[in-house]
Order: C-alpha cells, then structure tokens, then sequence
C-alpha cells in the first residue's frame, strides 16, 4: 500500500461558467457519473491505499467542500494551504508530512481533476511505477499519445529498461508546435506528461534539498509542527516565504538531468478535462453526438435537428435548440455561456475580463 496524495486546486476557467473559483472543477460531476472528479479520483486510487493513507492538499476555501465530499477520509488527511504556491509547495508538503509518519514510505501524486476511461489499466500502470520508485528513481506515469497534441508538455524517453515497460526520462518538454508535436509522435520516443509522479518520499526530499533548499527547509519546518499547538503558527509564517513554482520546473527537469527521473507509458483513456468540448469528445452521447452533462431533477432539455451539442442545464429551466451544431451551450443561475466547440479554449478570456471588470461574484 502506498500514500495517495491528491492536489486539489485551480479553478477550470475553461469550464467557466460552472466551474468557479469558489467551486471549481474538481467538485463537479464531470464524470458522466455522480461522483465528483476529485470522487472519482479517490475510488480510482482505493486498490492502491487506504483512506487512512490517501491525503488530498487543497485551499482554505475548498476544504469544507471536499471535507463533504469525502466522508470516508480522516480530517486530519486533509491539508490545507493557506494560500496557492503552485505544484511543487503543494505536493512538497504532503511529501515532508509523510515523511514524518513513515520515512521509508512511497507516494504517489494524483491531480483530482482527471478522467480515466479504464481504471484498471492505470492501478496496472501505477504498480508498473511503483516498482521504478522502490529502486529510489522518480517516477512519473506518461501517456502514450494518440495525436500530435500541442496543449500538453513532452516527456522525452530513452530505451525501455530491461525490457520494459520502465523508460529513463531524458527530458521534460514545453509545449511544442504543431509540426514539433506530429514529430514527436512519430518518433515513438514521447510521452505526454500527464502529471502524476510516483516516488519514495526521502528520494523526492533529497531531490529537493539538492535543487530548491529553501522551499525543502520550509515544508520540513511545517511538516515538523504538523498535528501540533504551533501548527497554524508555523504555517501562516513560513507558507508565504516558499516559492512559487511548479513540481516540474523545481526538480523534475533538474533530476532527469542527472538520470534520476523515470516513466511508465500509460494507455487507460486519459483526459485532463480541460473544456467543454474535450467533455463531448469523452463522454457518452446520443445518437446525434449530443452530450447533456449534469442534468438536475428540475431542468430539461430539447433538442431538436441538432448535434454535435454540449448542453449544460443548471439553472432549472427549459434549454431548448434548433436546428443548431457543434455548440456548447451551459446554463446556470446567473450566467449563460454559447459559444461554438472550436472555441471551447477561449472561454477563459471571459474569465479574464471579467475579472478586469471587478466581476468577482461571477468568477
């Protein structure tokens, strides 16, 4: 059994208008199910741990909502940051609390916001990883990609090690190009770097001492008064000095520098739920391709001559189409959004400008 740690921030701006700051993604229902992302993400991790060893690192303002979430998990496994310091802080903290329990315990890092379309490949895959992590590598699970996909990072791989399926991480890659992506993939030698890292804590510290001292000696100064009177005394003091940066850039790309980074390939449908229209592409739909995403008891929806559609009906009422495709239309309380599916990415420029406007209460 290893320790699930589960990060559970960001806001989904492009899922806005229904996912928001104070609610954001990964306490919806994006799952074509009933469960939550971060829900599911907890079921998903279950034969690889134990509630008592499944942490999940998330803000003040989301810990009542995922406290309700997940009744099953003991309070204290909940940690809150007090303020966001991005991935590396968040994933160093649960890190160094662990260590304090077990020093020779092994974690693994899961986002709550993911979907996996075959559970049973990815606990297959994990245990692939944590087999790398017990010889003291860093381990990440990377996706075999399915296209020349230019919204995710890169990892680049070396020969499978002893005849697979573990590969040595070469490098972490941003972004690429199009025409950098389609080369990517037909090399064979690129995995898409979904974010999930499996490693012995004291192998991932000692990573982080070398690399990012500063940001190692505040989470072990936090971790020590973890449980204890001086807490929240230590907390709110040293949590706004560490850097802000994510796990990749403060020592995953320095550790695959120095040959201690490596991969499993993974091929369990994995979707990082980034847009509407990525949810019509996974989850399950009519026979015209329409998808009706979280419908309540109260709402309805009627579509006729119409495909290709993403509804979202939250607000109660009746929503209605004609002779209409390819649209993504998400009805709340105080918001509508339509706009077509080949924009689904620019939806966060709303958020941004209503943001700009002072637009608070709808962000």
């Amino acid at each position: 059994m290893i320790y699930v740690v589960i990060p559970a921030g960001g806001s989904g701006t492009r899922l806005w208008p229904l996912s928001r700051a104070g609610h954001p993604k990964f306490l919806h229902p994006f799952t074509g199910t009933s469960a939550s992302l971060l829900q599911a993400t907890v079921q998903r991790a279950a034969p690889l741990t134990t509630p008592e060893r499944t942490m999940v690192v998330t803000g003040a303002a989301h810990a009542a909502a995922v406290a309700r979430q997940l009744t099953g998990l003991p309070e204290e496994n909940i940690l809150v940051e007090p303020s966001p310091r991005d991935s590396c802080a968040a994933i160093a903290l649960a890190a160094a609390v662990i260590a304090v329990r077990d020093p020779d315990a092994v974690m693994g890092s899961f986002a709550a916001d993911h979907l996996i379309g075959d559970p049973q490949s990815w606990v297959e895959t994990v245990q692939a990883a944590i087999r790398g992590a017990e010889q003291g590598l860093l381990m990440t699970v990377g996706i075999t990609p399915t296209r020349p996909e230019t919204g995710y990072g890169y990892l680049q791989t070396g020969d499978p090690v002893g005849g697979g399926p573990m590969r040595p991480v070469t490098e972490f890659k941003e972004k690429p190009n199009a025409e950098v992506a389609e080369a990517y993939v037909r090399s064979g030698r690129y995995l898409w770097n979904a974010g999930m890292f499996v490693w012995r804590v004291s192998a991932f510290l000692a990573e982080l001492a070398r690399q990012q001292p500063a940001l190692h000696a505040g989470v072990t100064s936090i971790a020590a008064a973890w449980g204890s009177d001086e807490q929240d005394d230590v907390l709110g003091a040293v949590w706004p000095t560490l850097p802000k940066i994510s796990v990749d850039y403060a020592v995953m790309e320095g550790a695959a520098s120095a040959g201690r980074v490596a991969t499993v390939p993974g091929d369990f449908r994995w979707n990082d739920v980034g847009d509407f229209h990525t949810l019509g592409e996974v989850l399950p739909a009519d026979a015209d391709g329409n998808v009706v995403l979280g419908m309540d008891d109260k709402a309805e929806v009627l579509l006729r001559d119409s495909s290709g559609m993403v509804v979202v009906p939250q607000s109660g009422r009746l929503v209605a189409t004609v002779g209409v495709r390819d649209l993504i239309v998400v009805d709340t309380s105080d918001a509508l959004l339509v706009c077509p599916r080949d924009r689904a990415q620019d939806v966060k420029a709303i958020v941004d400008e209503l943001k700009e406007r002072g637009e608070d209460k709808l962000v």
